[in-house]
């Protein structure tokens, strides 16, 4: 099985060696370790590890910072380690997408759970991502199969059901996708009227 790999990001080294002692011994493979959210971000975005843990008061830019881009750009879940537990914090850390939040001084053993959490909620996020892409492809598909069929419809005094039937050999005949094809027949319909 493959072990999760995991980057550190904290600004005291001892923490960091700390914290990877304990992932190690967890069987977890730490794959970079830094000092700041700014380098975390960076270092993220090239190694493309399964969780990032990071202290959120870092130089550079806090923990809460680097989360909300690595949030947004869908690189990894974050889990926040902190050693204040203030509500502005903690609703700061949650706007950010965070998806694990550990106060210092944490054990061994919470560490796996907040991990295990932190992955399955990043693979349910993805997916939904995935589901609303596909959903709006569909969408944007549909609407487009529509206005190509009322052109055909217009032009060629055709059914509904035979201007859909003719997108759709269209389509398989050159082995385009349909959105493809009724882009086609709009910018022809369209090149015509001008």
């Amino acid at each position: 099985m493959e072990r999760t790999r995991i980057i550190i990001a904290d600004d005291e080294s001892i923490v960091r060696t700390d914290l990877k002692e304990m992932l190690t011994n967890l069987g977890y493979l730490v794959v970079g370790e830094v000092g700041d959210g700014r380098s975390a971000v960076n270092l993220a975005r090239e190694l493309k590890p399964d969780v990032v843990i990071m202290d959120i008061k870092m130089p550079d830019m806090d923990g809460i910072e680097a989360a909300k881009i690595l949030t947004e750009e869908q690189i990894a879940p974050v889990i926040l380690l902190t050693a204040f537990g203030q509500k502005e914090l903690v609703d700061r850390a949650k706007e950010a997408g965070v998806v694990g939040y550990l106060v210092k001084p944490f054990r061994e053993a919470d560490l796996s759970p907040s991990i295990e959490v932190a992955l399955a909620r990043f693979n349910e996020f993805e997916t939904l991502h995935k589901e609303v892409d596909d959903l709006q492809l569909a969408l944007e598909t549909r609407k487009l199969v529509d206005r190509a069929k009322g052109i055909l419809m217009d032009s060629q005094r055709l059914s509904e059901a035979e201007a859909f039937r003719k997108i759709q050999k269209m389509s398989m005949n050159t082995r385009k996708p349909m959105k493809e094809v009724a882009e086609a027949i709009i910018l022809a319909h369209q090149a015509g009227e001008e």
